[in-house]
């Protein structure tokens, strides 16, 4: 059986439409080089999503692979249930010695829904710990991806991928999130817009009773629905909102964390104090899995004294191999000065993107740091969205595959309006935005034809 043959008789692939490769090639990925890609057939492509959010240092850099190689074969697994490993020990240090504020502990996982379910089962633990044994509900923003385990799933605010799995866990509110660019009746104030989404959220916190509400979880870029990044002072405002009512912040940093916004984490970006952050992609960039969250002084002092236990654990967290590669890859942002770069460049990155706008197809260009969203829209001046079957025939009838085609690795999206994502390498320089741009350009003119 050939690998095509294979693929499509044995291989179950996540978030896929199986029944899209019936009549057509799996697209098979073999190597990396740099910010690019190569499949089986030998063409390249730009990696303009570094994988999945993931590939921050990009692909093929041996010091990763040989700090893997060398972790295992001198300790290749140990669990940490009651026991550590100098790698855990070590990148816990580190990682709390570049956290904002007094979030000093860590707690490992293998992935980014199981830090944001962690971060969940914490907060309920916690306030049952500390004598408010109501405090249960979270707080989430419409269309926010938090992932797929059972909780996270909840926390998540897209209905679509929801309803094959219900009933979900109880619980999880959504609020209004931060999509400026369909909010016209504030017309240039996006600061006041912020207010107003800010606001949302202590509207529901009172409306579902504040001895209730155990966090509100927020991405400091909110992901799904193209990037939207918060408007000034939101954060602070939330902030406020939060001690005020006695609710945890929880910054779901699992793909803004690690450099995608020029920063270790974007809480220190837009200068907001969380309870916890989540964190997970690029950590590692990709070379192992893993992720967790770091924890506040302040959750983590219920669990120091008597008999009191965290009673969750994961058999991979932690992964001696995953914590050697992770700080590999925190030694390769500081020699090749990546946080630099993405605030270097980001200026360029968003200038580049934006001449697209001369496009009739594209009607915003949004996002901060290595981390935008573009919306196409059917009339730029109304704003007009398509509706479902056109989106259904633009994006996976056309989109999808024709810029995959063109030598693009990126994501076509419907889960809010549809839009095109873009969160390249951190290694990444003009000539890497031109080449997106140029592959966008004559991509994105063949499908207005096409409506």
């Amino acid at each position: 059986m050939n690998m095509q043959d294979a693929a499509k008789r044995h291989l179950w692939m996540h978030f896929t439409r199986m029944s899209a490769y019936k009549d057509a090639d799996v697209p098979v990925i073999v190597r990396g080089d740099g910010p690019y890609v190569y499949d089986d057939q030998g063409r390249r492509y730009l990696d303009g999503l570094s994988g999945l959010f993931v590939s921050q240092v990009g692909h093929g850099r041996r010091e990763l692979a040989e700090a893997a190689a060398r972790q295992a074969g001198e300790l290749a697994y140990f669990p940490l249930w009651s026991y550590a490993h100098p790698n855990a020990i070590e990148l816990a240090e580190r990682l709390a010695g570049l956290a904002p504020a007094d979030l000093n502990r860590v707690f490992f996982t293998t992935s980014g829904s199981e830090a944001v379910e962690s971060a969940w089962k914490l907060a309920r633990n916690y306030f049952k710990l500390t004598g408010e044994p109501g405090r249960y509900k979270v707080i989430s923003r419409d269309i926010a991806y938090h992932g797929t385990s059972m909780g996270a799933l909840s926390i998540t605010g897209l209905a679509d991928i929801k309803h094959p799995f219900e009933p979900l866990v109880p619980g999880s509110v959504r609020v209004p999130n931060t999509n400026f660019y369909r909010a016209p009746e504030y017309g240039d104030s996006v600061e006041r817009f912020g207010q107003w989404a800010a606001d949302e959220i202590e509207r529901a916190i009172l409306r579902e009773g504040p001895s209730s509400v155990a966090a509100v979880y927020l991405e400091p870029v909110q992901n799904s629905g193209g990037c939207f990044p918060p408007p000034p002072g939101y954060f602070q405002r939330v902030r406020e909102i939060c001690d005020r009512h006695g609710v945890l912040l929880v910054s779901d940093e699992v793909i803004c964390a690690f450099g995608r916004l020029g920063h270790y984490f974007g809480a220190d970006r837009y200068g907001y104090r969380p309870d916890v952050i989540t964190f997970a992609k690029g950590l590692t960039s990709g070379y192992a899995p893993l992720g967790g969250m770091l924890v506040s002084d302040r959750l983590m002092e219920p669990f120091t004294t008597g008999d009191a236990t965290f009673l969750h654990g994961i058999t991979f967290a932690g992964h001696p191999v995953s914590t050697a590669v992770a700080l590999a890859n925190l030694d390769v942002f500081e020699k090749d000065k990546l946080l630099d770069n993405v605030r270097a460049n980001e200026g360029a990155f968003r200038s580049t993107l934006e001449k697209l706008t001369d496009l009739p197809i594209v009607g915003d260009v949004r996002g901060d740091g290595y981390f935008y969203g573009i919306e196409l829209v059917k009339d730029k001046d109304t704003k007009l969205t398509f509706d479902d079957d056109e989106s259904e025939r633009l994006l996976r009838g056309f989109l999808s595959h024709a810029l995959f085609d063109a030598g693009l690795v990126c994501r076509a999206d419907d889960r809010g309006d549809p839009v095109i994502q873009l969160a390249p390498p951190l290694i990444c320089g003009q000539e890497h935005f031109d080449e997106i741009e140029r592959i966008l350009r004559a991509v994105l003119t063949e499908a207005w034809t096409k409506i």
